[in-house]
């Protein structure tokens, strides 16, 4: 059969390829095709005048797109090479650059500026860290750390000469708004963002964070210390947070030489704190956890110590007879109080009973209202906390110095004023008195002088 049909195809004068195209059923040879499967990829020649032109590659498959190493190493190891040459890599680890290159190496390879930095890598148990030092104050104590978080805390830090530890920043933006010069004894850490947000304290994190070692106020240099009065603030357990901070600001605004705490305040290096504060830590000199013979031995020898007291005067020559603690608005105390005086965060509220107080005897000190003279030499002012008040000790301090109680007279009806607001009166107000007293001092030194010489 198969003599036959190509014995037909030699005698019709008709071409082969039209005479297999009407029968169905006539296998067509395959070589000519094999051949095209063969051939190698056509070389692309461009003219002289379009040799720099740029012909974008085409896209990858998706597979390739999913795994781009995969696909390298497998370009790489189907290419042929010569028996005992090995292959070369070069290619498929600058492609491996190329596709993990980040937005931010295009400003400078791990530097900003001339700073090194590390990049933090995936369990950098640096940022753990984070939480300790901002939620215990333990941790802060006993490992000599603080946390600042934002770049104006940060600034006001190396203003004064505080030393950074380890600075995390996540865009390089952040990080220049930074003195950089005086980060070059810190580890600088690249994060993302994400991972601030994850240890950060406030809702809108600026992106740049720092721990720092604890600093000693004898050692910072504050630059407003020319500016200040001979005028102290003494915090007497004060335990809100957000009191403190404000208290704290209020001294620096009013030019205050220091600030002392007792050691039943709240941490002054609290995050809350030193949100509330606004850099108030580094404006003046703030000295926690001391207990009162330390505290007077921070005061000049010529100091007058007046506390804050809200209850108005009974007796004609504005004194009161108060029989026991209890009787003074923002005083307590407690025969056992040696024992709880520097609790921290003591949630026992019991009040003492009236007989627990028959057998203590509270210093008997002069009221005097704010706005009368009470500053005209170097003043130390004792606020208490909201919750327990002034302490036994603050009310002897102000005996034996001829100090007073100082009372802010305010509408019946009305149970008292926030410690912080109470503080931003008064220091405001002995701001007042002593700048009149300075003044007026000032003149009669220079009439004296004057009349010298004449």
């Amino acid at each position: 059969m198969a003599a036959l049909i190509r014995g037909v195809i030699r005698l019709l004068p008709v071409e082969k390829n039209v005479f297999l195209s009407t029968r169905s059923d006539i296998i067509v040879e395959s070589t000519r095709f094999l051949r095209g499967l063969r051939r190698k990829p056509v070389r692309v020649l461009f003219p002289d005048n379009d040799a720099g032109k740029v012909v974008k590659p085409l896209p990858l498959p998706q597979q390739q797109q999913q795994h781009p190493q995969a696909a390298e190493k497998k370009m790489v190891r189907n290419r042929p090479t010569a028996a005992g040459e090995q292959p070369d890599r070069s290619d498929a680890v600058n492609m491996r650059s190329k596709t993990t290159k980040q937005p931010y190496d295009n400003i400078t390879k791990d530097s900003v500026d001339g700073l090194r930095y590390e990049r933090a890598l995936p369990g950098d148990k640096r940022l753990s860290r984070l939480v300790s030092v901002a939620q215990s104050r333990k941790f802060r104590e006993q490992q000599g750390k603080i946390l600042l978080e934002g770049r104006r805390l940060i600034c006001d830090a190396l203003e004064v000469g505080a030393r950074p530890q380890i600075v995390f920043f996540s865009m390089a933006d952040r990080l220049r708004e930074l003195p950089l010069d005086k980060l070059r004894g810190a580890t600088v850490v690249k994060v993302k963002f994400e991972d601030i947000k994850i240890w950060s304290d406030v809702v809108a994190p600026q992106g740049v964070i720092a721990i720092f070692a604890r600093p000693d106020p004898a050692r910072l240099s504050f630059s407003q210390r020319d500016q200040s009065l001979p005028l102290s603030l003494i915090c007497d357990n004060v335990r809100d947070p957000g009191n403190l901070g404000t208290m704290l600001r209020c001294a620096a605004a009013a030019g205050c030489h220091e600030v002392l705490l007792t050691k039943g305040c709240v941490d002054v290096w609290e995050p809350k704190v030193l949100r509330a504060g606004m850099g108030a830590h580094f404006r003046l000199p703030v000295y926690p956890n001391l207990d009162w013979d330390e505290i007077r031995n921070h005061l000049p020898n010529s100091v007058t110590a007046h506390v804050a007291d809200i209850r108005e005067p009974d007796d004609e020559d504005g004194t009161n007879k108060l029989s026991k603690p209890g009787d003074y608005g923002w005083v307590s105390t407690s025969p056992k109080r040696k024992t709880i005086e520097y609790e921290e965060y003591d949630s026992d509220s019991d009040s003492d009973s009236d007989s627990e107080d028959e057998g203590l005897s509270l210093p008997r000190v002069e009221t005097k209202l704010y706005h009368e003279n009470w500053a005209q030499s170097p003043t130390a002012l004792v606020i208490g906390g909201e919750t327990r008040g002034l302490s036994t000790e603050a009310v002897r301090l102000a005996e034996k110095t001829d100090g007073s109680r100082l009372f802010i007279p305010i509408v019946s009806g009305v149970d008292s004023l926030n410690s912080a607001m109470a503080a931003s009166i008064l220091l405001f107000e002995g701001r007042r008195q002593l700048s009149m007293f300075l003044q007026t001092a000032e003149k009669k030194r220079q009439s004296k002088a004057e009349r010298k010489f004449s």
